[in-house]
């Protein structure tokens, strides 16, 4: 069977609270960061959209008034086709425990999952990711990321099939990071962990390893960045500007 992204919904995690962007946001969530004329969430809305999205969902958390309205402000430009919808946790639980009550609140019930976080963008084709589920024995697929310098993230090991074996803990140098975006068959979230709060990498991963689930590491040199920082948030302007020009 040949996927499209039409597959899948596509469900933003937007509710982390930003701790270290408070002294450069004080008063709105980190998704909203004010990059190259619009909130940063707005760029990978419109970035998923012209890819061929046409399910999404944006999972807030801190600050949540503020990206549900940004959202119904602001979905007829970012989002004109298709169904977009916003979601709000009651209490921290984790980017896999945020995903999963999102996932249950919105009502949609996609064969495949697109997960994204929503204060960081890899410019790249997001529909390859589809490809790979064509194999049956395949769970789900991570887009991992050659960097030069993976100290401020994970690190994925693949087999000798490009299958996930496990994630490494932050080492300084070269590697392929985790861009935190995964793409999961809808079957897998009911053999997620029952606790709370729950990390993908930490949590759901190991656990869907054991079980034996198979994940594909896609894995690719692409434009990368996490505006986690005042540092890297200070980039993302010149990011768009220089690498979103088939979409700005």
């Amino acid at each position: 069977m040949s996927l499209t992204p039409a597959t899948a919904a596509a469900l933003i995690l937007a509710g982390g609270q930003g701790t270290r962007l408070r002294s450069v946001l004080p008063d709105l969530p980190k998704p909203l960061a004010p990059t190259a004329g619009r909130p940063f969430l707005g760029w990978l809305l419109r970035f998923l959209h012209r890819q061929g999205f046409r399910q999404g969902v944006v999972a807030a958390g801190y600050r949540a008034e503020a990206i549900l309205e940004y959202i119904r402000r602001e979905s007829p430009e970012l989002w004109p086709e298709g169904e977009l919808t916003c979601t709000v946790e009651t209490q921290p639980l984790g980017t896999a425990g945020g995903f999963l009550e999102s996932a249950n609140q919105c009502g949609l019930t996609p064969p495949l999952w697109l997960v994204l976080n929503g204060d960081s963008l890899t410019v790249t084709d997001y529909g390859a990711l589809l490809k790979p589920l064509e194999d049956p024995s395949l769970d789900g697929v991570i887009l991992g990321v050659s960097v030069a310098d993976a100290a401020r993230f994970g690190s994925l090991r693949v087999n000798q099939q490009g299958v996930l074996a496990e994630f490494a803990e932050k080492k300084a140098g070269a590697g392929v990071i985790n861009s935190g975006v995964y793409l999961l068959r809808r079957e897998l979230l009911s053999e997620f962990p029952s606790r709370s709060p729950l990390s993908f990498e930490y949590d759901v991963f190991p656990h869907l390893l054991d079980l034996g689930k198979r994940f594909y590491v896609h894995q690719i040199s692409a434009p990368f960045l996490d505006i986690g920082t005042p540092e890297t948030l200070a980039q993302a302007t010149q990011f768009i500007e220089e690498n979103a020009k088939d979409w700005l």
